[in-house]
């Protein structure tokens, strides 16, 4: 087993994850080919056969399987040494790999960035911008440092901490502006639309609205840009959080309308893995968010 490389184990996961030699390669940015040769080297050094391979697709053995699971382990381990070495050379300076939920990056990460540029300016940000579910697994697969959701999370393996709360607000066609606020439990007669399954902002939508997914009726969205505009053109009514408006409102024929106390809410935080030696850094970080997003001037630490 001497001749198995970090590689090797990392070309194995990206087709582990992808299911398909050319989208891991492209993962990887390494040829086919070149992925190709890696993969089946490794087989030949184990002995046994790790996928199943078809035109289409391949599929892990049993074997495969198994083996998967104790990679993954070892690569947060390597992975974990890195964070060590660039906590203890770097701090706050060097590379940070933050994932951003699609209901936050757009609106938020125009004050943050900035404002990690001037109080940390040897920091150098790689965005990730994806739903919650992959964020997770990112964040514990190592693949990324920190991550802004919504909570909470209740996932075993992070530290989550506290941005700060917004309200959510109704989107409703522009010929609308004079009519009464609906109550959450009328919302759920309306024609509501929402952003489509995996996105965490349409598991609270329908939580406030009291309705179940399946009772609902009306169309889903790829993003709260394109629900607005469907709100625009007549087609129904939609929920975006507080830091959308300036963004989404200005550009439709829609009416902002807010709801009555008790206003449903979003609690935003940050996220990261309870082992990585890099937590009181991504904690000052935490703050500089949070501080961006109140609008007030950065703080050097």
């Amino acid at each position: 087993m001497a001749n198995i490389t970090l590689k090797q184990l990392r070309y194995f996961d990206a087709v582990a994850q992808a299911q398909h030699f050319g989208r891991a390669a492209e993962s990887c940015a390494v040829s086919q080919p070149a992925l190709s040769v890696q993969v089946r080297d490794l087989e030949e050094t184990l002995g046994l056969t790790l996928f199943e391979r078809s035109p289409r697709n391949v599929r892990l053995t049993s074997f495969g399987e198994a083996f998967r699971d104790r990679v993954r382990v070892i690569l947060r381990d390597v992975d974990g040494l890195d964070d060590l070495a660039r906590a203890a050379r770097d701090g706050l300076a060097g590379r940070l790999r933050l994932g951003v939920i699609p209901t936050i990056a757009p609106y938020l990460l125009p004050a943050v960035l900035p404002a990690l540029s001037t109080t940390r300016p040897g920091i150098d940000v790689h965005i990730r911008e994806t739903v919650t579910p992959r964020l997770v697994q990112e964040l514990l697969d190592g693949k990324l440092d920190a991550a802004i959701v919504a909570l909470p999370l209740d996932e075993p393996g992070l530290v989550e901490v506290p941005l700060f709360d917004e309200d959510m607000v109704l989107v409703r066609p522009d010929t609308d502006t004079e009519a009464p606020v609906p109550a959450p439990d009328q919302l759920g007669t309306m024609r509501l639309l929402l952003l489509e399954e995996g996105h965490c902002f349409r598991d609270q939508a329908l939580s406030f609205c009291n309705v179940g997914a399946a009772a609902r009726e009306g169309l889903d969205g790829s993003a709260l840009s394109t629900l607005v505009q469907m709100v625009g053109a007549g087609l129904g009514v939609t929920l975006i959080p507080e830091m959308a408006v300036p963004v989404e409102a200005r550009a439709a024929r829609v009416h902002i309308a807010r709801f009555k106390v008790p206003a449903p809410k979003r609690a935003v935080g940050m996220v990261w893995r309870k082992t990585t030696p890099m937590a009181d850094h991504l904690a000052d970080i935490a703050q500089i968010v949070a501080a961006a997003q109140a609008g007030k001037a950065p703080v050097n630490t």
